[in-house]
């Protein structure tokens, strides 16, 4: 049995791989090439200023976007399997909201709800930030969130953060060759 699940991409430091965009869309890229996952659809990339801790250095703009994606893995082998895709692009956890190469947030998994030390879902925080609601609501406008009950293009109307991160979209949609 298949599932659809939303996930969240985004990075403000450049590797051996290239810049923030050329990240997240290899990240993508990789995805796809797992047996077990396919990339549905892609949206925009947003150029979107860093949200940090107080008292903390100033970061790079990050490079945000939201993918949906179709599996057969459980949620906590889809959760694994984004973190082994961080690590292939040099994430490295510090800090909490430090900078990046690559962070892949799990955010819906189905309406699956689940509460757990490694893993909620759906993702905590996902309906208090712009540059997660923006790029998801152009591609699952009508998915209801399973603890709000309201479909996602409802929630982008005006995050909380808008004027906090300031998403702008830069970049048209990745487009997979799979069917």
């Amino acid at each position: 049995m298949t599932e659809l699940c939303a996930i969240a991409l985004g990075s403000n430091l450049s590797s051996e791989i290239g810049d923030s965009e050329q990240i997240v869309q290899a990240a993508i890229a990789r995805l796809a090439t797992h047996p077990e996952i396919e990339v549905v659809r892609v949206s925009n990339w947003y150029r979107t200023k860093a949200i940090t801790l107080p008292n903390s250095a100033p970061q790079p703009d990050y490079i945000n976007g939201c993918a949906i994606l179709r599996t057969s893995l459980s949620p906590f082998q889809l959760l694994q399997a984004l973190f082994n895709t961080e690590l292939i692009f040099g994430r490295e956890r510090r800090e909490r909201w430090g900078a990046r190469t690559l962070d892949l947030d799990l955010l819906l998994y189905g309406d699956r709800l689940i509460d757990t030390p490694e893993l909620v879902l759906p993702h905590p925080r996902m309906g208090d930030r712009a540059f997660v609601l923006l790029p998801l609501a152009e591609i699952a406008a009508d998915w209801i969130h399973p603890v709000i009950g309201q479909k996602i293009a409802n929630l982008a109307q005006n995050p909380p953060d808008l004027d906090l991160s300031h998403p702008i979209a830069i970049s048209p949609m990745y487009h997979s060759n799979r069917k």
